[in-house]
Parts: structure tokens; C-alpha cells; sequence
């Protein structure tokens, strides 16, 4: 078998092709397929990658991971990082909005007030918590069949929640507009709920009925950063031939059976079946047998971050960060979209003696970051900075990352795509799959589950046995 791509969803998939897919993430050891795994870079991870920053780690990418899908938890205690798994040490947020921070309320589902309290929030005037209210009054109101975020939740509880409450969290998690995302493919808690007349009653009733994720930590972090994951996975994939710096560059039918990967490798790699997991726009050219998926896989469009992370000596930042930072909605018209405290949200990086900010610019629809060199995004961010949190003086040093076309847009219509993707590859490249986060779920516990799965189709679809590289493929 054949893994396309060394990111967390292909060497979560190659992980658990060898070391099996049973429900209590016990480890097969009989007839272990033999893998391979080609990734075009000079290194593994993908998106996760933690760098030195005033002799603390930082992330260039996620810091945490949804405790809430709990395939990532558990892959993390089977390699042995269960003790080093740490919730942020603060849930406590703000929004930036018409020229100060606001709190972001609690009691709200991914925005959307839940208890009345919420709609005291200062983000909200009077009018606007007053039509957030009428949610729980008005009829139920008739929608497309896949709606977006925006005609959902503006609908049901007016354009200030959407835009102060919702858009930046949603929008944020995805680097999207909320009138372009689907709110299934999105955020599937709401989805849920907007079945019932009013949003806001169905997501308390699903609350009531689900008491202890209420109490559970929602995001985790590895201790001494994400790349550990990567490099605990790395050393634990037994007998996976593992090709850095190996571009594939062609899928075509094998003699004899199976499929045959060409391009900058060399050996060839023959395989029964393979597991496509880099972007859409690198897997559609593979794919070009399967017409209709590669051009469905051609459409799916993506947006860009860039992140700058900035370390100022603590009296140069006189407010007090008490929280893991904050949002900027789109309607303010700001290059940042989003800024981590992160010494305040990982305690560890006070080892420093630094104030560590982490600031994202850039999302669907506004690329102004991408045009300005490493320097000007670091003049540009610290100036909003000096505003929003009144730092007084320039970074003592700074790093910048890029991560161009990186956020996959789930736009109304996604899940039917990824359906029609899937279902055009079974037919005409039977052992061929996709997976990552341009399909199912953004973020490592979605990529990690994603490559459960895979894994577990491949598997199932060969048997479940050792069929080695060469052997005849079945056909559908």
C-alpha cells in the first residue's frame, strides 16, 4: 500500500494501516501490510512544525487539537504522549470591536448565545440583543439544502451575532466568510440544532442531554509542541518505507494488478492501494482517470495566513493578558484577523522571560498579508498591536510563516462534493482514496480521524490481510 503525502493525516494513516483499526486502538501485529510513504518535502508534519523563538518553543501552525473528537487523544496515549497532553490554561477570550477588547461571552455555542446572560455582552447594543431574542419566538423559516453559516444564524438571531459573535470564530477556525461556508460541513453542532424551529432551544436541549462535555477540556496541546506528535509518529511506523523528497508525479494502472506511482522517485512504487493526501490541487493532476473527481477536487478553493510571531520584553505590554487572546471580525477592516497571548494560554513559554504574541492576517477574500514582505508584516501587525493591547515598544524578535492556500473553504455543497469525489474515484480507481482536510473536518483531530478511516477502508477493501505490494487488485 501506498501513502501520498507525510502531513498528520498521512502518518496518521500510515500508523494505523500497520498498527490496525480496532475500536479500542489495540495494535495488530499479524499479517501487517506492508506500507509505503512519499511525501514531496525534505521533512514530515505538514502544517505542524514547532520552532525555537526566544529559546521557548512556538508553533509556525495549530497549537491544540479538538479534545472533543477523540481519535487524536487516543493515538497520542498509544505513542506513549498521554502524560504530556495540557488543556490551555485559560478559555477566556476577547473580541476586538469599534476600537476596544470585549469579552467574548460564555454560554454560547461556537457564538450563538445559549443563555440569556450571553446577550448582555457589550458586543451586542440593545437592538441587536433584542433580535437575537426574536430566535426564540419566530417561526421556522424555510432554507436551502445546504444553507451557509450566515443564512442560518443571521437569520435566526440578526447580523450583529453573526458578525461580532459567530463569523469570528467560525470564520476564524476556517479563514472563511460566513456567507460562503456550509453550515453542515462547518460547524455540524449547529447544523444539528437548526433542525428545530428555534437554534437557540435546540442547542440547549443537546447541551442538557451531553452534561459532561460541558466540564471536558475542548482543545489540547502536547507539552513541548505539536511536533512532538509528528516525531512520535515518525519513530513509530515499524516497517514503513518512509521517502522524503519524492514527488509523485503520476498514478497509472500496474502490470499485473494494483497501482504504480511515478515521477521524482526512484524506485517506481507499485501498490494495492493507495491513499491520496495532499491538497486538491496536487491530487487532482494524479487523478486524471478519474475525470470527474479531478475536476471536482479542482473547485474546491482554498485561502491563505500568514503568521507572525512577535516577543516583547514584558513592560513593553502594559495590559494585562488575562485570556488566550483575541478575535478581530472581518467588518473591522483590519489586517489581523486573530492574535494568541500565548504566554498567557501556555504558562511554560514565561521560561522566556518574553511576552509571546501570535498574530494570523489573511482569509477568504482578503490576501493584503501575502503581498507584504516578512518585515512590513511585522511593522503592520505590531503597529495594530500597539493599539489593541498598547505595546509600547518593537519586538525584542519575531518570526513569520506563511501558509499559502492552506485553508481548504467548505462551501455550500461541500459534503455532496466530497461524496460525488469519493464515489467517482470507487468506480473508476477502485483502492484509490482521498483524505485530509480539504474533506472531512479541518484541524489534527479531524486528519487523524480522517486517516483512521482510510485506513480502515484500504484495509477492509484488501481484506484485512498481508497481500503484498504486487498482488492482484480486486475489481469492482
Amino acid at each position: 500500500m501506498a501513502v501520498v503525502g507525510g502531513g498528520i493525516t498521512g502518518l496518521a494513516t500510515a500508523w494505523y494501516l500497520r498498527n490496525g483499526t480496532s475500536s479500542t486502538g489495540g495494535r495488530s501485529t499479524d499479517g501487517r501490510p506492508d506500507v509505503t510513504l512519499l511525501e514531496e518535502c525534505g521533512r514530515l508534519g505538514g502544517k505542524i512544525r514547532t520552532e525555537d523563538l526566544g529559546g521557548v518553543p512556538v508553533e509556525a501552525g495549530p497549537d491544540t487539537f479538538l479534545a472533543r473528537v477523540p481519535r487524536a487523544t487516543e493515538l497520542c496515549h498509544e505513542l506513549g504522549l498521554g502524560d504530556d497532553l495540557v488543556p490551555p490554561a485559560t478559555a477566556k477570550a476577547y473580541v476586538w470591536h469599534a476600537g476596544r477588547l470585549h469579552p467574548l461571552p460564555t454560554g454560547t455555542v461556537l457564538g450563538v448565545p445559549v443563555t440569556a446572560q450571553t446577550l448582555a455582552s457589550s458586543l451586542l447594543s440593545p437592538a441587536g440583543a433584542a433580535r437575537a431574542f426574536l430566535d426564540l419566538v419566530l417561526p421556522r423559516r424555510p432554507l436551502p439544502t445546504d444553507p451557509s453559516v450566515a443564512e442560518v444564524v443571521g437569520g435566526r438571531l440578526g447580523r450583529e451575532v453573526l458578525e461580532r459573535l459567530v463569523e469570528p470564530l467560525v470564520g476564524g477556525i476556517n479563514a472563511g466568510r460566513a456567507d460562503r461556508l456550509s453550515l453542515a460541513s462547518t460547524a455540524p453542532r449547529l447544523a444539528e440544532a437548526a433542525v428545530d424551529r428555534s437554534l437557540v432551544l435546540g442547542l440547549r436541549r443537546r447541551q442538557a442531554t451531553d452534561p459532561a462535555a460541558q466540564s471536558a477540556p475542548v482543545f489540547l496541546g502536547v507539552r513541548g509542541g505539536m511536533q512532538r506528535l509528528v516525531d512520535r509518529l515518525t519513530t513509530s511506523l515499524d516497517g514503513v518505507d518512509v521517502r522524503t523528497g519524492a514527488a509523485v508525479q503520476e498514478l497509472s494502472a500496474a502490470e499485473g494488478g494494483g497501482w504504480r506511482l511515478d515521477g521524482g522517485i526512484d524506485p517506481a512504487v507499485t501498490a494495492d492501494a493507495v491513499v491520496i493526501t495532499v491538497p486538491p490541487s496536487a491530487a487532482a493532476p494524479l487523478l486524471s482517470a478519474a475525470p470527474g473527481a479531478a475536476a471536482e477536487l479542482r473547485r474546491i478553493r482554498h485561502a491563505s495566513v500568514v503568521v507572525a510571531t512577535l516577543a516583547y520584553r514584558p513592560d513593553a505590554v502594559p495590559l494585562r493578558l488575562d485570556g488566550s487572546g483575541f478575535l478581530v471580525p472581518r467588518s473591522e477592516g483590519r489586517l489581523l484577523t486573530a492574535c494568541t497571548w500565548s504566554t498567557s494560554k501556555w504558562p511554560a513559554l514565561d521560561a522566556s522571560g518574553l511576552v509571546i504574541l501570535r498574530a494570523s492576517t489573511g482569509r477568504d477574500g482578503d490576501e493584503r498579508a501575502l503581498g507584504l514582505d516578512d518585515a512590513t508584516v511585522v511593522e503592520t501587525v505590531h503597529g495594530e498591536l500597539g493599539e489593541m493591547v498598547g505595546v509600547t515598544e518593537r519586538p525584542v524578535t519575531s518570526r513569520v510563516d506563511r501558509w499559502l492556500r492552506a485553508f481548504p473553504q467548505y462551501e455550500p455543497g461541500h459534503d455532496e462534493r466530497v461524496r460525488r469525489i469519493e464515489t467517482a474515484l470507487a468506480s473508476t480507481l477502485p483502492g484509490v482514496l482521498v483524505a485530509g482536510s480539504a474533506y472531512r473536518g479541518l484541524g489534527i483531530a479531524a486528519c487523524v480521524q480522517q486517516g483512521y478511516d482510510a485506513a480502515r477502508r484500504v484495509l477492509g477493501f484488501l481484506g484485512g490481510g498481508n497481500m503484498g505490494r504486487n498482488a492482484q487488485l480486486p475489481r469492482q
